[in-house]
């Protein structure tokens, strides 16, 4: 049998090279590595190409779609939006994910406070008042009790959302009704959105130069088919498994590949609390892969598998040449 060196582990080669010996040009390898990933990234990008889609704007949203612009800023004003009704982090609505029976986002606490009616509505529209009819509307609402205002509201979103409400010379035209002021108010905060206004208001509400889009996003996923109807063109949507790298934005949603893998598997594809139970899985994924050297029989995979050698079977087909062997 073969002797080895005193001290060494059966699995582990550290003696000294005593075999053949050929030179190797490392720079050269080098080099060529990098001309065939150019060569390879060039042309597939020549090939595929890679999407430039512009960021959503409020403006864009309700110039394509007013009338579903509309609907959205009626169920932020009246509260019955998904935005008004998240939950932690942003207001105390009923919503919120558990697991084993715990809330992690009901234990942190609301800390980034949203109020749907005042931060997509009436903040924007207040500093608007040179729109004809607005500041009196908007004072009519804040001199109104909460019945009136909850009936003007629940008749009107009745209205924008029937199949005879559409937008005829720049306004939004829904059947006669008691709306109040609301009707008005609907109608300026569309307007200013087509104008860009919006996105403007949304934005810099926190300083000039402001990088916050949480509200805006959240706003636009508040719409009832605008923004599905993008991600189903582009299948990005929740089923279709797509993933886009957007132009100028690295790393991209690339790296989010194994989050959205888990949203198409049971429990979790049809778990009212899979946004929970998908970050506890890449938490315990993410553990096990830092503790990977600590886990014993998770280490010494390698070493039983005894892999390598074949991956350098050369290495040690040489080296059972090179080794002497005695007799014992």
């Amino acid at each position: 049998m073969t002797r080895r060196a005193p001290g060494l582990h059966p699995d582990i080669e550290v003696s000294p090279w005593r075999g053949a010996m050929r030179p190797y040009d490392l720079v050269k390898e080098v080099t060529i590595c990098f001309v065939v990933v150019v060569a390879l990234t060039v042309g597939l990008a020549v090939v595929f190409s890679s999407p430039d889609e512009r960021a959503i704007t409020m403006a864009q949203w309700s110039n394509a779609q007013p009338v579903d612009f509309a609907q959205t800023a009626i169920s932020e004003l009246d509260g019955t939006s998904t935005s008004a009704n998240y939950g932690p982090p942003y207001n105390h609505g009923p919503n919120s994910q558990q697991l084993f029976g715990v809330s992690p986002e009901r234990l942190i606490g609301v800390h980034l406070p949203l109020n749907t009616a005042q931060d997509f509505v009436l903040g924007p529209l207040s500093t608007q008042r040179d729109l004809p009819g607005l500041a009196a509307a908007l004072e009519a609402f804040a001199a109104a009790s909460p019945a009136e205002r909850a009936s003007w509201e629940q008749n009107y979103e009745g209205a924008i959302t029937a199949s005879a409400a559409g937008f005829t010379a720049g306004h939004l035209v829904v059947a006669r009704g008691d709306y109040g002021p609301v009707g008005t108010m609907i109608d300026a905060l569309t307007t200013m959105a087509r104008s860009g206004a919006l996105d403007t208001s949304m934005l810099t509400e926190e300083g000039f130069y402001s990088t916050n889009f949480t509200k805006p996003l959240l706003l636009l996923a508040d719409s009832p088919s605008y923004l599905s109807s993008i991600a189903q063109a582009q299948h990005l949507a929740g089923g279709q498994w797509g993933m886009m790298n957007e132009t100028g934005k690295y790393p991209g949603q690339a790296w989010l590949w194994l989050y959205t893998l888990w949203y198409q598997v049971p429990p979790m594809k049809t778990s009212s609390n899979a946004d929970l139970e998908v970050w506890a899985i890449m938490m315990l994924l993410t553990a096990g892969l830092l503790l990977v050297p600590y886990i014993p029989g998770l280490r010494s995979i390698p070493r039983w598998s005894r892999i390598y050698r074949l991956i350098w079977r050369q290495h040690y087909r040489s080296m059972a040449v090179a080794q002497p062997k005695v007799n014992e």
